[in-house]
């Protein structure tokens, strides 16, 4: 007598269930069903197999494979399905299974919705139909779930499982993201470690040290089932990648960034890493957790390729001095009795025996006391902030500019609107008969060439009243630097990066020791 195996599936999460060991009610009602099909035919049931919560696609079903191996083995003679879409919506395992493999292991295959019976040659056609619609339909289905999540995405809505360390989904809306203080905290503790002049191995020694758990170990603590395919059974610790992504995502200023990765096709698992331009990126969705400002120089100086020193932090000048005469880094280098000191980097490169510059050598305390010096002298001959704020908008004619400017814009915007309605008078005279065809070109050509003119000119003008603008939030920027700077006590990097865009170092003079150090500003 043939034995029969049956094989259920359900690829839609199922609320009825009451935890992720049970089988959905679908699940259970497709066994009811087939197992009174089965003993209605008087079939003998091998085993019932069920996979809950798989696509018809998947090709790695446990249960599924299980079957399908026992199939092989000879364990049953029949594989009964509710639908063939219930053992595959995959074209190529429709062809492989059904009219290859069932018929080397002289497996029958039936549904008992669908009318599918591989015993019946006729059949054969509508099971290759149903195999393609099938396909079809998941294909369609793919595309649609595609369209409306790049919708989302497009409109800023977080349509991620879990939120990026340091934010939480809102239990109000699951498309918005919150701030998640505790794991805030130490995002903003990474990010201020390495503007300090920490190098990232140092911050993961000390995150480590402190035995602050690193993202994944976080979200598991959380409760959440999350899982990091990358990720190494290290216990929970840190390690310099992690770092480096926290350091580089603009997340943390508040801008949604999504759809960095896609899978192959609707029929892969495969995930494949888009180019940076084929991000969706979304700005100021979601409150920041770094401002914007210690972004943009904490980007700065990844870009600098700064090297840390044994210790894990920076020199103060790292990638900020140059040499004078080649515009080569100087780099740091020790003279093995704590004498350190910066020279060119291409002194220690020769050609054809002769090296490529001079050392520009010079003492790293030395150039500390300069700077600092440089610094305070800078601050110090400046005049009080209201004052010298006067006296920048007076030297820039800032206020008199842009009065005169709006001012002209108003005038010009008024002569445009008078050619614009000239035009229509004009061509309702000529519609009424008041002026023939050669009177309206010829004050019509007239009227748009000055409209040309004033639109051309309304552009320059705009144009001009944004920059005196620019100039204008200048001014206040290097006030709020004055006000910030003009008591402090100790280079830091963070005075460092603020105020100097970099530093230029001359060749001592071999007879009277003195060397050109050539502040550049920021500001």
């Amino acid at each position: 007598m043939d034995r029969v195996a049956i094989y259920c599936r359900l690829s839609d999460e199922d609320k009825n269930k009451k935890n992720n060991t049970d089988d959905s009610e679908s699940i259970i009602n497709q066994k009811n069903m087939l197992i009174k099909y089965a003993k209605d035919k008087g079939w003998p049931i091998y085993k019932v197999y069920s996979d809950d919560d798989y696509s018809g696609l998947d090709s790695d079903r446990p249960e599924f494979n299980e079957m399908i191996a026992a199939a092989e083995a000879g364990k049953f003679d029949i594989i009964l399905c509710k639908t063939q879409s219930r053992f595959t919506r995959d074209m190529e395992l429709v062809e492989k299974y059904l009219h290859n493999k069932f018929i080397e292991w002289n497996i029958r295959f039936i549904t008992a919705v669908d009318g599918v019976d591989t015993s019946e040659k006729h059949n054969k056609k509508s099971r290759q139909i149903n195999g393609l619609v099938n396909e079809w339909y998941c294909e369609d289905i793919s595309d649609s779930i595609r369209a409306v999540f790049k919708s989302k995405q497009s409109s800023g809505k977080f349509i991620g499982s879990f939120a990026c360390y340091g934010y939480m989904k809102d239990e109000n809306d699951k498309n918005k993201l919150i701030i998640d203080e505790e794991a805030a905290a130490v995002v903003r503790f990474i990010f201020n470690m390495y503007l300090q002049g920490n190098g990232v191995q140092h911050i993961v020694y000390i995150l480590n040290e402190r035995a602050i758990p690193n993202p994944t170990k976080y979200k598991h603590l959380k409760g959440f089932k999350y899982v990091n395919s990358q990720a190494k059974d290290n216990r929970g610790l840190w390690n310099k990648t992690t770092v480096k992504r926290i350091l580089k995502n603009i997340m943390y200023i508040g801008h949604m960034v999504q759809h960095k990765r896609q899978k192959v096709s609707y029929k892969s698992k495969k995930i494949k890493s888009l180019a940076s331009e084929d991000w969706i990126i979304v700005k100021n969705t979601h409150p920041s957790i770094v401002d914007i400002e210690t972004f943009n120089k904490v980007q700065q100086r990844l870009k600098s390729n700064i090297r840390s020193t044994g210790t894990g932090e920076a020199h103060l000048f790292s990638s900020k001095v140059r040499c004078i005469d080649c515009n080569s880094t100087m780099q740091k280098t020790s003279n093995g009795r704590g004498y350190q000191y910066l020279r060119c980097k291409s002194y220690s490169i020769s050609a054809k025996g002769k090296k490529l510059c001079n050392s520009h050598s010079i003492n790293l305390s030395f150039l500390e006391e300069i700077i600092f010096n440089k610094i305070k002298e800078y601050f110090r001959n400046l005049c009080n902030t209201e004052n010298l704020a006067n006296e920048l908008m007076l030297e820039k004619g800032i206020n008199d500019k842009l009065t005169t400017l709006e001012s002209e814009l108003i005038r010009i915007n008024k002569e445009i609107n008078k050619r614009t309605e000239a035009l229509k008078s004009l061509y309702l005279e000529k519609i009424s008969g008041e002026i023939n065809a050669e009177q309206y070109n010829e004050f019509a050509s007239s009227f748009e060439k000055d409209k040309k003119k004033f639109l051309l000119k309304k552009s320059e003008i705009e144009n001009m009243i944004e920059e005196i603008k620019e100039n204008s939030d200048d001014v206040e920027r290097y006030i709020k630097l004055i006000e910030k700077y003009r008591s402090f006590e100790k280079l830091t990097h963070a005075v460092i990066d603020e105020l100097i865009d970099y530093i230029e170092i001359g060749e001592k003079h071999k007879g009277t020791g003195e060397q050109k150090i050539k502040i550049h500003w920021n500001f």
